[in-house]
């Protein structure tokens, strides 16, 4: 295990680990500070977990985080029937800010903020659009453009081919293709931007740890196939809350350019570009993006 450069931090903040039966889902899901603090529902991105979000966690003292690991993710059990498609995360995460007391602060007359980063951005996204109602919210790398459109439109094949190839072996061959830690390792490696090698074995260590926690190849598969069917666009023009892309100037997976264009389909948005970073700002800069949270959820008083 890799000692983390964000542990200090962490550590000052309590968490308190919950599970709540969610739309079919036994879902875990994690609160990290106060419990009066000002409330941010936060949802990570593909094949990742609750862990991955830690790093920007550590960086808003003072918050109330809550941060579940998607259905068929982490420690979150699977939805008991249905596809593990869009429509049913949004859906669920619907249901999950009721679990987690997001509607309790809006009837008070409070405030709340949704986070999601990468998938997590669709998914929140179309979750907003379909009628979930917090005060703002931010996306984190948000999937801008289709896949298949981006700077790395070959490598997004060559992971179709790889997740077709693990649907079409036995189940046991087929967790093993997926788990795969060389697999992983070049993922994690083409990612990661930092010149630091104190980070980037940070990076990679939680990468190979939480990559693949995951115990049903079939929501895996589902899931990946709406990550790669879907984006922000869809769902931006829907959207009328203040919203916050905080985006990177490196990122591999939608290029600057089109988080550019992404902007203006949305009622209200504000872009927030981080240099020298790509796809990992959860990891690499995590400061930088709390700093631009804190600015948009408390404007001068930050």
């Amino acid at each position: 295990m890799i000692a983390s450069p964000y542990a200090a931090d962490l550590e000052s903040i309590p968490v308190r680990e919950h599970r709540a039966e969610v739309r079919g889902s036994s879902t875990a899901w994690w609160e990290y500070g106060p419990e009066d603090g000002p409330l941010i529902v936060a949802v990570h991105g593909f094949r990742g977990d609750h862990h991955g979000l830690e790093p920007v966690v550590a960086k808003l003292p003072g918050y109330r985080i809550a941060v579940p690991d998607l259905p068929g993710f982490g420690a979150s059990a699977t939805f008991e029937r249905g596809p593990h498609d869009i429509e049913a995360y949004a859906e669920w995460l619907a249901d999950f800010a009721v679990a987690c007391g997001a509607a309790d602060v809006s009837a008070r007359g409070g405030e709340w903020t949704l986070l999601g980063h990468s998938f997590g951005s669709i998914v929140t996204s179309a979750a907003v659009a379909a009628g979930l109602a917090p005060d703002r919210l931010v996306l984190l790398n948000p999937i801008g453009a289709p896949a298949l459109e981006g700077p790395r439109a070959v490598m997004t094949r060559l992971a179709i081919a790889y997740y077709r190839a693990a649907a079409a072996l036995p189940e046991r061959a087929g967790f093993a293709l997926l788990r795969n830690p060389a697999i992983v390792r070049v993922m994690s490696v083409t990612m990661a931007k930092t010149r630091d090698p104190e980070l980037r074995r940070f990076i990679h260590d939680q990468h190979d740890r939480y990559f693949s926690s995951f115990e049903d190849r079939d929501a895996v598969l589902e899931a990946f196939e709406a990550s790669v069917g879907h984006d922000v666009r869809e769902y931006a023009p829907l959207i009328d809350v203040p919203t916050l892309l905080v985006v990177a100037e490196q990122d591999d997976i939608t290029p600057l350019a089109a988080q550019i264009r992404l902007r203006p389909l949305f009622a209200d948005a504000t872009l927030a570009v981080i240099p020298d970073v790509g796809h990992l700002i959860h990891y690499e800069t995590p400061d930088a993006a709390a700093g631009h949270i804190r600015v948009f959820a408390e404007g001068e008083r930050a």
